[in-house]
């Protein structure tokens, strides 16, 4: 189940008002612990008592098919969804009881969550600037503009431009702090596959530059391959399967990860058990 993009719009809104000065970095080596995280909407249970952990600098993929449980759970990390049980930890803060002190260190980047349509492009990017109490919020909205080739389209209104445009502006505004930890929900959905392949670049580059950590929920296999040192399989609210990319091709007898998730979404039997 998707949580609406205006209500995710609107959370996200609202948590950015907390500062970049307000929480001090923390020697944290899991950036993200999860324990037995659960949510349920009514009768219908959409993550099932899921465990994980994400240690600091690993891009992991969060995969599963459409109603897997994948954006309620990004939610959950964000703070913008409460849990039903269990215990989030980001950045060594209990989300139950400090939710907020994170947040300035973090950031979330989805195109079905968008930004407001009929501002430009660069007043997006200060707002959202402001709002994580960017220093020289100028410089930073220039640097971002030269490596997303951005230039041209800073005076442009947001709602004018096209989807592969809006995409990295999107991630444009998910680099303004600088964020350790860098959530991603289908960032290169709909793209042409130039663009994906340019956004997947641009997302290399600024982990390998920053030591960020990133939890990358996606659909397209050839960019978990390349980007995802551990994967999360979600079916049903549960994680069904956890390993490398590399250690899942051998224990279903693929050569591709879109191999794997039809084999796992489908339920089918594995070659090898879990070591």
């Amino acid at each position: 189940m998707r949580p609406s993009s205006a209500w995710l719009k609107l959370g996200l809104f609202c948590v950015m008002f907390f500062r970049s000065g307000d929480a001090p970095a923390q020697a944290v080596m899991d950036v993200i612990l999860v324990h037995q995280l659960t949510k349920r909407y009514g009768e219908t249970l959409a993550v099932d008592g899921i465990s994980f952990s994400v240690p600091r600098g690993a891009t992991v993929g969060l995969l599963g098919g459409n109603g897997a449980g994948k954006t309620t759970t990004i939610a959950m990390l964000l703070g913008l969804l409460i849990p039903t049980s269990g215990r989030i930890e980001i950045l060594g803060h209990d989300m139950a009881r400090d939710r907020f002190a994170p947040l300035a260190r973090m950031n979330f980047s989805s195109p079905y969550v968008s930004l407001p349509q009929r501002l430009t492009v660069r007043e997006n990017l200060r707002v959202y600037g402001h709002l994580y109490n960017v220093p020289a919020l100028g410089k930073r909205i220039a640097e971002l503009a030269a490596e997303l080739e951005l230039g041209r389209l800073l005076d442009r209104p947001t709602g004018k431009l096209s989807a592969g445009q809006k995409t990295r502006v999107s991630l444009a505004k998910a680099l303004i702090n600088r964020p350790q930890l860098l959530l991603l929900d289908e960032p290169t959905a709909s793209l042409d596959p130039d663009t994906g392949e340019r956004v997947r670049t641009w997302l290399e580059q600024y982990r390998a530059e920053s030591g960020c950590t990133v939890l990358l929920a996606s659909h397209n296999m050839g960019e978990v391959e390349r980007l995802c040192s551990h994967v999360l399989m979600l079916r049903q609210g549960r994680i069904v399967d956890r390993g490398s990319p590399q250690d899942l091709l051998v224990r279903y007898g693929r050569d591709d990860m879109e191999q794997v998730f039809l084999d796992i979404a489908r339920n089918r039997q594995r070659l090898h058990a879990i070591q």
